[in-house]
């Protein structure tokens, strides 16, 4: 009941629907109950009273006109319920897909990619029949028999006791077994997930797994993973089927003795014959609404899995405080200070960075060097604001960056980073994204500064050659000269690069590095350094080990010192051979 509490919450315009859906259907019973009782009073005239079809022909035409009315108020329930299910499900993956937008890549990073995506595709297509269909009939499982017993309460006592009594031994019995059916229906959507993972993996790794002759073992990691849910669906069915069998054993036996109890009452003479017939067509609609409910439990129990995952996606929280500032107006480099930032990624013990303090002077280029885990990438994910800091601060020209808006923010932040990812589309489209609004000499002057222009030229189509998912199409070093070329149109006055040349022949790398560097005036630079060179040309050079900064300086200060630095001196130069 949580779940459904929390969905209507976070879906507002499923509460419209599923009330409106809920309404028609308790419209339609009263549509029903009316409908037995006039046929109820035209046999009793008939059969037992000795009239002709003429004497009841206004009763017999009026009944006919129930019916269709019934059955339009039917039909109007059910696209009441598809239309809302399908906006419900339009609206949630739009927030799902948005919230893991606003959680960023330091989220995704925890989680594999083809689980979210299952999420976002399979578990909302099975929200449609737990929303359209589980949920209302939840409610008019209980208003339903309440409205028959109403109606049958003050026409005969006994019978409206006897429906009362029996009534909740249906859904009981539907409860118990549908317990373990729950669990393993939790069960097969976790292999569902897996599944999905597995194979997104295989897909995104094919070259990795041709190239070391791993594709047989794949496909049987694969099989066995759809194994694994083929049989937790066939659990998940043959709970499905028991609970079925004993839903319906249950309720032919209740009306069963609901029948026998009025036969008997009717030759005993303690009932008429037209309130035994009445109650007699009403107790099957009395049970309906519970049986319906639990032909719907199953598919309700499906949508229930999949909510509580997409629920626990949106419920986890961003990592990111949006603050309601505004940056200064003018597009100048700023100062950028760490004061005292440290950082602790959830759930782990020690923290990634502590008391990081350093300032990026306006217009300067800053190296960033330091061994693997040193917390290189997290203090770039930091000034980025795909994180806050949990300790501490970044300040811009005065102002902390976390009461800024994290979206203008970043409007003022260019990335270069080191293995770029490139869309499905073509190579026009994977710059602007950079700047959607420019225009297309716009984008071939940024490409012609990034050196890429004369490799466009030479592709079939030009800026309008499609280059496949990920840049498939293109080498490593086309496609990183490409995502220089977005930093170049988009302008930004702080430039984060990791090393942009570090994919390119040497030819390349010179003519990339001269661009670079007409890229670098007038911006502040941080540069995540993998090469000598770069530390070399770097304004100051900042050492971090182990998340703390443990020097601070020019090349030459630092290898004056003989610390820290002096012994990255050996590999760096390593880099640059």
């Amino acid at each position: 009941m949580a779940t459904n509490g929390e969905l209507l919450r976070e879906v507002g315009a499923i509460r419209v629907f599923v009330g409106a859906a809920i309404g028609l259907g308790f419209l339609a019973a009263l549509v029903t109950v009316a409908q037995m009782a006039l046929l109820s009073g035209i046999v009793a005239r008939v059969f037992l009273g000795g009239g002709d079809l003429a004497g009841v022909q206004n009763q017999l035409i009026l009944l006919v006109c129930l019916a269709f009315l019934r059955a339009a108020v039917l039909w109007l329930r059910e696209v009441v319920s598809q239309r809302g299910a399908e906006r419900a499900k339009s609206e949630l993956r739009e927030k799902l897909f948005s919230h893991v937008l606003s959680l960023g890549p330091a989220y995704c990073r925890d989680q594999r990619t083809g689980e979210l995506v299952t999420a976002t595709t399979e578990g909302i297509e099975k929200l449609e029949p737990y929303l359209a269909r589980y949920l209302p009939q939840m409610a008019l499982s209980a208003l339903v028999p309440l409205l028959v017993a109403a109606y049958v309460f003050p026409r005969d006592l006994s019978s409206a006791v006897l429906l009362l009594v029996t009534a909740p031994v249906i859904p009981v019995m539907m409860m118990l077994v549908g317990s373990y059916a729950e669990e393993h229906m939790q069960r097969q959507w976790g292999a569902l997930s897996r599944m999905g993972a597995h194979f997104l993996d295989a897909l995104q790794g094919i070259t990795t797994l041709k190239v070391f002759g791993r594709s047989a073992d794949e496909r049987e990691a694969v099989a066995g993973t759809s194994e694994e849910f083929r049989c937790r669906t066939l659990k998940v069915l043959r709970f499905a089927f028991l609970s079925g069998l004993v839903l319906e054993f249950m309720t032919a036996a209740a009306i069963a003795l609901v029948a026998v109890v009025l036969g008997v009452r009717v030759v005993n003479g303690a009932i008429s014959f037209e309130q035994a017939f009445l109650v007699l067509l009403l107790a099957p609609e009395f049970y309906k609404p519970l049986r319906e409910l639990g032909v719907h439990r199953h598919a309700g129990m499906e949508g229930k899995a999949a909510a509580e995952r997409i629920l626990e996606i949106l419920h986890t929280p961003a990592p990111v405080r949006e603050g309601r500032g505004r940056s200064r107006g003018d597009s100048g480099a700023p100062r950028i200070e760490f004061s005292g930032v440290g950082f602790t990624y959830p759930g782990a013990e020690h923290p990634a960075l502590s008391d990081v303090s350093f300032s990026l002077p306006a217009g300067s280029r800053t190296a960033l060097v330091g061994r693997s885990g040193s917390g290189k990438s997290t203090l770039v994910d930091l000034l980025l604001r795909f994180a806050d800091p949990t300790e501490g601060g970044i300040i811009a020209d005065g102002t902390p960056v976390e009461q800024l808006d994290a979206r203008e923010w970043r409007e003022r932040v260019a990335l270069v980073p080191q293995r770029p990812h490139l869309f499905s589309g073509s190579v026009l489209e994977n710059i602007r994204l950079a700047r959607p609004q420019a225009s297309r000499k716009e984008v071939e002057r940024a490409a012609e500064l990034a050196g890429v222009s004369e490799f466009i030229r030479r592709l079939p189509r030009g800026y309008d050659a499609w280059i496949g998912e990920r840049g498939a199409r293109l080498s490593g070093g086309e496609a990183q000269r490409l995502a220089i070329a977005r930093a170049f149109l988009k302008d930004a006055p702080v430039l984060v690069l990791d090393e942009p040349t570090s994919a390119l022949d040497p030819e390349t790398e010179q003519l990339i590095a001269r661009s670079l560097e007409l890229l670098s005036r007038g911006r502040t630079v941080l540069v995540v350094a993998h090469r000598l060179n770069t530390v070399r040309s770097a304004d100051q050079i900042v050492v971090l080990e182990g998340g703390r900064v443990v020097e601070v300086g020019t090349h030459r200060e630092l290898l004056a010192r003989a610390g820290p630095y002096a012994g990255f001196v050996g590999v760096l130069e390593g880099g640059a051979a």
